[in-house]
């Protein structure tokens, strides 16, 4: 999300943050820190809200409000914890206020699926036959930069907002160096090799026709969080077509970063480093620092093949 940084914008938030502030007046319910947990939490919704969508009222927040957050928080790789903990935070404050137009679908009802985030527990990959699959499917009905999302997450280990990201001159840098450098999550600079063709021979024809300055995979006029919605929501469609017989793992966009960093840690142990360094090297081109979170994306390992056990 782009920092507030228009008069515009500005005000608009500070409007919200004024009208989110009566609400936590008149709040008696829960203790310091709860409230002070849910206060913070619906400052969060409230910058989104005015950054993405200019709304004015929070009465008039809805269920696509609700879920196109939740793809931003979930593509910022918050924990499953943060994002229901928010959500019920957005929802606690949206009970108290006597004027809100619409009902806020509850966790079961969103339009989008909230994944349970376990450290180090659940194999998240994508086959081989599974990608190949949905690649093919991609590239057949024209969907070049749904395409291209799925290669670079796959075969260069991306965030799904780091792939929408992607400009012209970020690109042509690709391009040219075989490696695609990209500002993640916390601003952290990164750059990956490019390995796999496929990321290469998307990659030219969406440049080919996108502007000077402009987004590869995003539209001129389309926000970005509603492009990244649409890759999501391809996803969900054709994921029972392609999931491999009796695979009970999940498919969805952030398991092919999963998937690239299992791979990467069994080419390089393979290759005789060893399993600290390894892991080391995968925590770097995820942009992670934390051990504990890199293991979440090495659950599909086994264990005693990692930190040189």
């Amino acid at each position: 999300m782009v920092p507030i940084n228009t008069t515009a914008t500005e005000n608009i938030y500070r409007s919200l943050i004024a009208q989110l502030d009566k609400l936590a007046r008149h709040n008696r319910q829960g203790s310091f820190r709860t409230k002070e947990r849910y206060y913070e939490a619906c400052k969060r919704f409230c910058k989104f809200l005015a950054e993405e969508y200019h709304l004015q009222k929070l009465s008039n927040v809805s269920g696509k409000h609700l879920t196109a957050y939740v793809e931003f928080l979930q593509a910022t790789d918050k924990a499953a914890s943060t994002v229901k903990t928010d959500l019920a935070a957005i929802r606690f404050f949206h009970d108290k206020m006597d004027n809100a137009k619409y009902r806020l679908p509850d966790n079961g009802e969103l339009s989008v699926e909230l994944e349970k985030r376990t450290f180090g527990g659940t194999d998240r990959t994508w086959s081989a036959e599974e990608f190949d699959k949905m690649f093919a499917i991609a590239l057949v009905s024209g969907q070049n930069h749904y395409a291209c999302a799925l290669a670079l997450a796959r075969f260069a280990g991306l965030r799904l907002h780091e792939c929408f990201r992607i400009d012209t001159a970020t690109a042509r840098q690709a391009l040219r160096e075989k490696a695609i450098t990209i500002k993640g999550k916390g601003g952290k600079v990164r750059t990956v090799p490019i390995e796999d063709e496929r990321i290469s021979m998307t990659l030219r024809p969406l440049l080919a026709k996108t502007r000077n300055g402009g987004k590869l995979l995003v539209s001129d006029g389309l926000p970005t969080h509603i492009a990244m919605q649409r890759m999501e929501q391809f996803i969900i469609r054709k994921r029972e077509v392609v999931r491999d017989k009796d695979s009970t793992r999940p498919l969805t966009f952030h398991g092919l970063r999963h998937t690239y960093a299992a791979e990467k840690y069994r080419q390089l142990t393979e290759n005789g480093m060893s399993g600290l360094d390894a892991h080391f090297a995968v925590s770097r081109l995820l942009g992670h620092e934390r051990p504990d979170v890199t293991d979440i994306y090495l659950a599909s390992v086994k264990k005693e093949g990692r930190h040189g056990d």
